[in-house]
């Protein structure tokens, strides 16, 4: 038991401090990198852009969800003019950022981790070294970029969306004065609150960005299988960790504003 417990703190130990690198060279290979403002484009394209019809639907059923909720809840103590506060405050501070992070996470890490993975299993990462060509910043230090532009933008596409559902809902369907949500939204978002939203979505566009890229660079070390079967195991480890990392960030920043 004390070998077995030894040797999986040091393959955690190892497997840290190897991503840390990882990390480390992907950024410091942004000097080197050819044509990155036209790289960085597509991956914002890739990253924002092909994420907008999820990001709309969920950020709006969030909201009507919101608020249906929330109306129920404040109406059993008489306080539904504060259901705009509720709304807002959820989704700038917790909820905006979070799924906004979960959905590109499906969707775009998901398909990051899976390309790489490929390219692995093909041996053109193995190429493009072969030819000098610097695969962390050609592959990897791009789309980290991209990530710190796209989810504070779609967590704040996720926010307004949310708040107009919850308009939706509270003020259309169950008869709440559209003026009195609007001027609780107002007078419940501070600017801390959005500096919030926006740090935990760079924070997490970097950190999934980043295991994905990681996973599927090693696709065929971080696995036990070969083939097709290590690209798959890969990129669904990507997806695994990536939204446990989210939700353990999102807990370690909102500890430093409460």
């Amino acid at each position: 038991m004390v070998r077995q417990i030894g040797q999986t703190t040091l393959g955690i130990v190892r497997d840290t401090g190897d991503f840390t690198l990882f990390c480390g060279r992907a950024f410091l290979s942004l000097s080197k990198t050819r044509r990155l403002p036209r790289r960085i484009l597509r991956a914002v394209y890739e990253q924002g852009a092909v994420c907008l019809p999820v990001i709309a639907i969920v950020g709006v059923f969030t909201g009507l969800v919101l608020g249906l909720q929330g109306y129920h809840v404040l109406s059993r103590f008489g306080s539904e003019g504060l259901l705009g506060t509720l709304v807002s405050l959820s989704l700038v501070r917790e909820m905006a950022p979070v799924l906004a992070a979960l959905m590109l996470v499906g969707q775009a890490g998901s398909a990051f981790a899976a390309e790489l993975g490929i390219q692995r299993n093909t041996e053109q990462i193995a190429a493009l070294e072969t030819m000098g060509v610097n695969s962390l910043g050609y592959l990897v230090a791009p789309r980290l970029i991209a990530a710190l532009l796209v989810f504070p933008a779609q967590a704040a596409l996720f926010v307004v969306l949310g708040l107009w559902g919850g308009s939706l809902s509270g003020s259309v369907l169950l008869g709440v004065d559209s003026g009195v949500y609007w001027s609780a939204v107002e007078r419940a978002v501070e600017f801390r609150d959005l500096r919030e939203c926006f740090l935990k979505a760079a924070s997490f566009g970097v950190l999934t960005t980043s295991i994905c890229a990681y996973m599927g660079f090693h696709a065929d070390r971080n696995t036990s299988s070969a083939g097709a079967r290590a690209v798959s195991a890969s990129t669904t480890r990507a997806v695994v960790f990536s939204s446990i990392t989210v939700l353990i960030a999102d807990y370690v920043i909102s500890s430093f504003f409460i």
